[in-house]
């Protein structure tokens, strides 16, 4: 289901957060992809260990941040702001 930013039950906003997430999850390997292109193989070999530690500590902070709302409607749509948030940061 597509995005609606006018329907503003519950169910629309999780889908509108998770669609926010898709957006700088793209950006994000985009800009991973160019700077592994730019990169020696070490410096590549180094950023790649670094990304995917990055990724399990925002996967695991995003976890933690909602966990008081784990099981509840809201929830996803908690995980998916974090992870959106990380996500812009981490290509800045």
């Amino acid at each position: 289901q597509e995005c609606d930013r006018n329907d503003d039950s519950q169910q629309m906003m999780n889908i509108c957060a998770d669609a926010d997430y898709q957006a700088a999850d793209a950006k994000l390997n985009a800009t991973y992809k160019g700077l592994v292109g730019d990169g020696d193989e070490k410096s590549n070999k180094l950023l790649q260990a670094a990304q995917r530690a990055w990724i399990t500590f925002r996967d695991a902070e995003c976890a933690y941040s909602a966990a008081d709302s784990e099981g509840g409607s809201i929830y996803p749509m908690e995980v998916s702001q974090c992870l959106t948030e990380l996500t812009n940061e981490r290509v800045k």
